[in-house]
């Protein structure tokens, strides 16, 4: 399945005529469009039963800040000679966004940004460790060494009373595309397996060029697309832009219960396609992600099917998660989550369990225990079963 850049272009303009098209049913309410990472998002979950007058008061203006502090620890075990059987790191990241334009209706448009530092405290990043127990697959992919960087630099704009968003800069794909509750590295699942893609989409660095919108197509439908470069250098965004013209393409479509519940109730197809990407490494390639995930109480069991034509990224064409969270067990705010990952890799299939718990503490600190089973890691033959288990950390303003 290739999907032409002509196709693409040609869907994202019918989209984006959509959301210019207005909605005939208004609505106060605001779009919640995005992955819980997005900024808004983000500053939205962390101000929940918190008294910050500062910030409030800085919010009423149409500023909303905020500043993070995230720390991971990893270890392992049966992991191959001669490889590191640990690796940390951490990242600071100031975010926000200003409301510039806009009125009551829920029009308004925004310029939102998010800058990280991202920083090893050892030899080894975490994100690569899976693959010293000779497992294919990324730990937490964020916490990297690259140093300074932008993550997001765009503008949001919201139409039609907020049932639609187009944003334009600086982009995450990982923000829009192929989203459900529990996929943040920060405060869901730690292997990428139960995350953007299920590690089978060719995607763009986190810092992206291009363009996405996202309207309700009623009550209930809705569509996505997005399109961006694949060659934007997140440590250097400014440089060689648009060079190579390598560019990464999707549309979604999904159903929700409400647009208040996209998060949680939502189950949706996605059409991707990625040109080859010399920055990325990547050879072309494309394909289709189903996913759909239901809140029952205070249960959110989840299914995520995955198939890449040419298994590009990983190596991994096939791939199918399932799994659950459990919100509030022990305290408000907090999460139990586990998954089972099957990947059929270019040796044999490999398994993939995890179960982590992220508990609140104080208002404004967030702690994760995660232990992860790796049955039959495709690169380390002599192994049945390799395990690796960690800790992660968010300290958060």
């Amino acid at each position: 399945m290739k999907v032409n850049d002509l196709t693409c272009l040609i869907i994202f303009g019918s989209l984006l005529g959509m959301c210019l098209s207005g909605n005939s049913v208004a609505s106060q309410k605001t779009a919640k469009f995005g992955s819980p990472d997005a900024v808004d998002n983000r500053i939205t979950a962390d101000k929940q039963n918190r008294n910050l007058p500062i910030k409030e008061q800085l919010s009423a203006q149409g500023i909303n800040l905020a500043l993070d502090y995230s720390m991971i620890t990893l270890g392992t075990a049966d992991n191959l000679p001669g490889t590191a059987d640990n690796a940390s790191g951490g990242m600071a990241r100031f975010y926000g966004s200003w409301d510039l334009t806009g009125d009551d209706s829920g029009n308004a448009g925004s310029f939102v940004w998010k800058i990280e530092h991202r920083h090893s405290y050892s030899d080894a990043e975490p994100r690569f460790l899976e693959f010293n127990v000779g497992g294919i697959g990324l730990q937490a992919p964020p916490f990297s060494d690259q140093k300074g960087r932008v993550t997001n630099l765009y503008w949001k704009q919201q139409l039609n009373h907020g049932k639609s968003t187009v944003v334009a800069g600086f982009l995450d794909a990982t923000d829009y595309l192929d989203v459900y509750a529990v996929a943040s590295p920060w405060t869901g699942f730690v292997n990428f397996a139960f995350s953007t893609g299920n590690s089978t989409i060719a995607l763009p660095g986190d810092a992206a060029l291009g363009i996405a919108g996202a309207t309700m197509l009623s009550d209930s439908f809705f569509v996505i697309a997005g399109i961006t470069d694949m060659e934007s250098d997140p440590t250097s965004p400014f440089s060689d832009l648009l060079s190579e013209s390598h560019y990464f393409k999707s549309i979604e479509f999904g159903w929700t219960s409400s647009q208040e519940q996209i998060f949680l109730d939502n189950v949706h197809v996605t059409f991707w396609d990625a040109d080859e990407s010399l920055f990325m490494n990547q050879a072309e390639d494309s394909g289709v992600n189903i996913s759909a995930s239901k809140m029952i109480g205070a249960w959110l069991p989840f299914v995520r099917v995955s198939w890449a034509e040419n298994g590009s990224t990983l190596g991994i064409d096939k791939s199918l998660s399932t799994g659950f969270a459990y919100y509030g067990l022990g305290g408000e705010g907090n999460t139990l989550g586990a998954a089972v990952n099957w990947a059929d890799t270019a040796t044999e299939d490999q398994y993939t369990f995890e179960l982590f718990y992220l508990l609140k503490l104080f208002g404004s600190v967030e702690l994760s225990p995660d232990i992860q089973l790796i049955k039959n890691p495709a690169n380390n033959p002599d192994e049945n079963l390799a395990m690796i288990y960690g800790l992660r950390a968010r300290v958060f303003w």
